[in-house]
């Protein structure tokens, strides 16, 4: 299970490393491999191999003529990358995975339960301060709504 978040930077090669905590959930029969790829929200998903192969065939068998669907199949399915954790517990972000999800030097590994998310530090700021600027929002339209009903 993934969870909690950690600030992590990417060298010149586009590697990033790991959190030691996490490296073994990706390794089996001593090759330590993850699945990397796009989400909707311009961040990228991680997933260990087995998770992957559930999340897979469950998209492949949406059905190909909703557009919706074939969207989804398209940009997840589309840019599956797989990438081997070194023995320094680095693994490489691909370029266009890179360029997709604005991913500079910092990042953002944040755990999701049986996946990561990981954004641009800058993107994930962003994206933050927007989300709870709209919970604070909505909990003030809310508690105006309760006052006005009594």
């Amino acid at each position: 299970m993934f969870k909690g978040i950690s600030n992590l930077n990417i060298d010149t090669k586009g590697r990033a490393s790991m959190p030691q905590r996490y490296r073994n959930n990706f390794c089996i029969k001593k090759k330590c491999k993850l699945v990397i790829t796009a989400d909707k929200d311009k961040c990228l998903l991680i997933y260990t191999q087995n998770n992957w192969n559930i999340i897979e065939k469950k998209l492949s068998n949406l059905p190909s003529y909703n557009k919706e669907a074939r969207f989804i199949q398209r940009l997840v399915i589309g840019h599956a990358t797989e990438s081997e954790i070194d023995s320094q517990g680095r693994f490489l972000i691909p370029n266009p995975l890179r360029e997709y999800a604005g991913i500079q030097k910092k990042i953002i590994l944040l755990g999701q339960g049986s996946k990561f998310e990981l954004w641009s530090e800058t993107i994930w700021n962003k994206k933050m301060k927007s989300w709870l600027e709209s919970e604070n929002i909505d909990e003030a339209k809310n508690n105006a709504l309760t006052e006005l009903k009594l």
